[in-house]
């Protein structure tokens, strides 16, 4: 069972306050650090932690309520429920061939970009810098020869986080790292480039999305996405083709 001093400190500024406490909780119980069956920390304790009045916090718990996170038993507390079915049918289990993975492409090209655009208008401070702090981890990997699949994953969900929009961060984290072609298929390999030429192009292109989220440029931001995105599924649809032209062995 978490306690309340287990919450993520108080923010200044919310643009709503009830909003801000379903953002901060039900941020962390998709991050598992509240699991099925925890039991949230009394009003008393959310109160102080956000600085917030108990009229907030009831409507914060109701609204979690609505969203099938918790459960509150009176008498007794409120509880974290299993997480609800989204009905999608888009887990990572499901992307399995280059096919799957250049419609998933097309699924986050149409998505991604609005929402770098809302991440550019949105974002927080501490976001953004979160966002170089991945960025960071992407450009080590490379230098030490080493995957940066988890850091490029969480790069693009720290950006569907700042859309202050639950539905991105949700549809992203179902997909968990399917989002990214080269974890799924050897994506450098199936290209005419060193893996390392190909992985600096992505990092540059990663670089312009932070750039333009950092100077709050929606349209740059939204811009830098699609290019990102495009690129990527123009990248593989050339892998996929020089796989069908080779004469088989």
């Amino acid at each position: 069972m978490n306690s309340p001093t287990t919450l993520l400190p108080a923010r200044k500024k919310y643009r709503n306050l009830a909003q801000g406490v379903v953002e901060e909780l039900s941020s962390r119980i998709r991050r598992s650090e509240f699991s099925p069956g925890d039991k949230l920390p009394p009003e008393s304790a959310i109160m102080e932690t956000y600085g917030v009045s108990r009229t907030v916090v009831r409507e914060a718990i109701s609204q979690l309520q609505a969203g099938g996170l918790v459960q509150t038993r009176h008498g007794i507390g409120t509880f974290v429920l299993e997480p609800p079915a989204t009905g999608l049918g888009i887990g990572a289990d499901s992307v399995v061939t280059v096919r799957d993975v250049l419609a998933i492409l097309e699924l986050r090209i149409s998505m991604e970009t609005e929402a770098a655009w809302l991440a550019a208008s949105r974002r927080t401070d501490e976001q953004v810098a979160r966002m170089g702090e991945a960025l960071g981890e992407m450009q080590r990997a490379l230098e030490n020869g080493r995957t940066s699949v988890e850091a490029d994953v969480r790069f693009h969900q720290l950006i569907a986080e700042a859309t202050d929009n639950r539905y991105f961060v949700e549809l992203l984290g179902q997909l968990g790292s399917a989002i990214i072609p080269r974890a799924r298929l050897n994506t450098p390999g199936l290209g005419e480039d060193k893996p390392t030429d190909y992985l600096e192009r992505v990092n540059r292109e990663h670089e312009d999305i932070y750039k333009a989220i950092l100077r709050r440029d929606p349209e740059a931001a939204r811009a830098a996405m699609r290019t990102h995105l495009s690129n990527s599924r123009e990248r593989l649809r050339e892998a996929q083709q020089r796989l069908q032209d080779r004469p088989a062995s």
